[in-house]
């Protein structure tokens, strides 16, 4: 069994395929609860542990969870296959990505990357597969993904010119670390990392090295090296973020415009959707007017990383992130925006679901729960009825933005369809897959 667990994230999708249909038979899921964790990085971009996207799905399934989402930078590689894993363990589930871009009207603040005016994470939900290769939103996609290369290969290069005991080669150090060519900073930091190890042959050399470089005592980097999650972060704040040897200020022409983001993701017919820090940013410090700028330009949903709004030892702190949480939510519940959240999954060691128990989130369970279930709904009705969030009309008739997040919630609540179900919503026209989905949402239980 444990062979196959690991075999779920194989760089192979057959490998990968038939570990999860051997693992499934032989392992009793928990009864499900209603915690959602909609933001979940997977290896198609970076994972802490390395998990595939059926390797994300069965992990969520054994945690009994409602429902899913995957969350990958740049790319929609994963998409698919994750929603083939969540169908296949009936797991409710949905997939988007994340990237960075350029907000114009925000050029002159920090948004939600600090140091960095003008640059804003941003997300889609809701894809269910990659666009088709003619459009124009495939030539959005391959700009996002070519822009990373662009700076993968820059940052490498600033940071070899000021080094000295060896050299980083993208294409042969860092690419073979993925599966697709999707390489990010903490793949470029792993490569480093690996590099100077190998290269100066271990790390006790390995953390002189560094100490050396970045004028530190070798005592602390020797003791930083020795957990190498920790030294992983220490080693990409010292190399890649602000203030680091290859960091370089970003511009208006680094990363893509926000709303030719936008309209790449909405051509796919997904949602639009912000990304909130933690309400500390000159933007994020006046949210309604960020979030009427959003809305105007078409966004129709909001994403929150909980942990990082209430999970501090310090209670002053504590308190300001929780109320910045609590104003942003109630806003978000005001502008009609589904919030989206999770725990990402992009550093080891990170929790696999938020705690719904803290009180923090307790308080906005419904919300989170709701917004869940109007990701899957969406999800399920795109692929079977070809219906979106975003379309003017649902089912025939035009519904104001409360009845319809209901109505799309709705769907998103039933159980994950059983094989029996997708293969009836399959075979049937999409106008009778859209009355059946609703028929059953109304009546809470697939006919």
């Amino acid at each position: 069994m444990t062979d196959n667990v690991a075999l779920l994230s194989s760089f192979q999708a057959e490998a990968r395929a038939a570990a999860l249909r051997q693992l499934a038979a032989v392992t009793t899921f928990p009864a499900e609860r209603d915690w959602v964790n909609m933001h979940i990085h997977t290896f198609f971009s970076y994972n802490g542990e390395g998990w595939s996207p059926t390797r994300v799905a069965y992990e969520m399934k054994k945690l009994g969870l409602h429902a899913a989402a995957i969350c990958d930078f740049d790319v929609l590689e994963g998409v698919e296959e994750f929603l083939a894993a969540a169908d296949f363990l009936q797991l409710r589930g949905a997939a988007g990505f994340e990237s960075r871009v350029f907000f114009n009207e925000y050029a002159d603040q920090e948004i939600n990357s600090p140091g960095e005016p003008g640059v804003f994470y941003f997300m889609g939900m809701g894809f269910v597969q990659p666009p088709p290769a003619a459009g124009r939103a495939a030539g959005a996609f391959a700009d996002m993904l070519n822009r990373s290369h662009t700076r993968n290969r820059d940052l490498i290069a600033r940071i070899n010119a000021k080094i000295t005991r060896f050299q980083l080669d993208y294409d042969r150090d860092v690419l073979p670390l993925t599966p697709r060519r999707n390489a990010t900073e903490r793949h470029i930091i792993a490569a480093f990392h690996a590099k100077a190890v190998d290269t100066l042959g271990g790390a006790a050399p390995a953390a002189a090295f560094w100490a050396d470089t970045f004028g530190l005592d070798p005592a602390t980097v020797t003791a930083k090296i020795a957990d190498y999650n920790a030294f992983a972060e220490f080693l990409r704040g010292k190399l890649i973020k602000r203030g680091g040897l290859g960091y370089q200020q970003p511009t208006a022409h680094t990363f893509p415009l926000l709303d030719d983001v936008i309209a790449a993701i909405r051509e796919c017919r997904a949602i639009p959707m912000c990304a909130w820090l933690d309400g500390d940013s000159q933007a994020e410090q006046k949210p309604e007017p960020f979030l009427q700028t959003l809305v105007a330009k078409g966004v129709a949903a909001v994403n929150i990383i909980p942990d990082r709004n209430w999970n501090f030892k310090d209670k002053d702190v504590q308190t300001k992130k929780i109320a910045a949480l609590d104003e942003f939510v109630r806003l978000a519940r005001h502008y009609h925006l589904p919030v989206n959240i999770g725990t990402e999954g992009n550093k080891p060691g990170q929790r696999l679901v938020d705690d719904f128990a803290a009180e923090a989130i307790r308080r906005h369970h419904q919300t989170f729960l709701q917004g869940a279930q109007v990701m899957v709904g969406h999800t399920l009705l795109r692929r079977y009825a070809g219906v979106s969030y975003l379309d003017p009309a649902i089912g025939g008739r035009d519904l104001a933005p409360e009845p319809r997040q209901a109505f799309f919630a709705s769907v998103g609540a039933l159980p994950a369809p059983p094989p029996d179900i997708r293969r009836k919503l399959a075979a049937t026209t999409p106008d009778k897959a859209f009355a059946y989905l609703a028929d059953s949402a109304a009546k809470h239980a697939w006919q």
